[in-house]
């Protein structure tokens, strides 16, 4: 019987710009937290991609199923005052 001799599987999110959000980059192997950020910095940011990064282990996310879509998305479908369709857009806002 073939054993698992990878190590623990963790996420990489990176802030490209200070300010911007975290994107998700991949994943990478590691066996605690300091080997994980040095593993995502040499992997992910070698030409200086990022100014900041989060690593998560794996297993500590949770995703909802697809099939529950209906269930966890469809009762905020009835409160249409969440939406923005009553606003006017200011003039010259950005990033709204």
């Amino acid at each position: 019987m073939a054993t698992d001799t990878q190590l623990d599987l963790w996420e990489v999110f990176i802030q490209p710009k200070s300010g911007n959000r975290y994107a998700h980059a991949g994943s990478i192997h590691a066996s605690d937290k300091k080997m994980a950020i040095q593993n995502a910095r040499d992997i992910y940011t070698r030409r200086g991609e990022g100014t900041s990064i989060w690593v998560v282990p794996s297993n500590c996310i949770i995703a909802s199923n697809p099939s529950d879509e209906d269930m966890l998305f469809e009762p905020s479908n009835d409160k249409v005052y969440r939406h923005p369709t009553f606003y006017e857009m200011p003039e010259g806002a950005k990033n709204i």
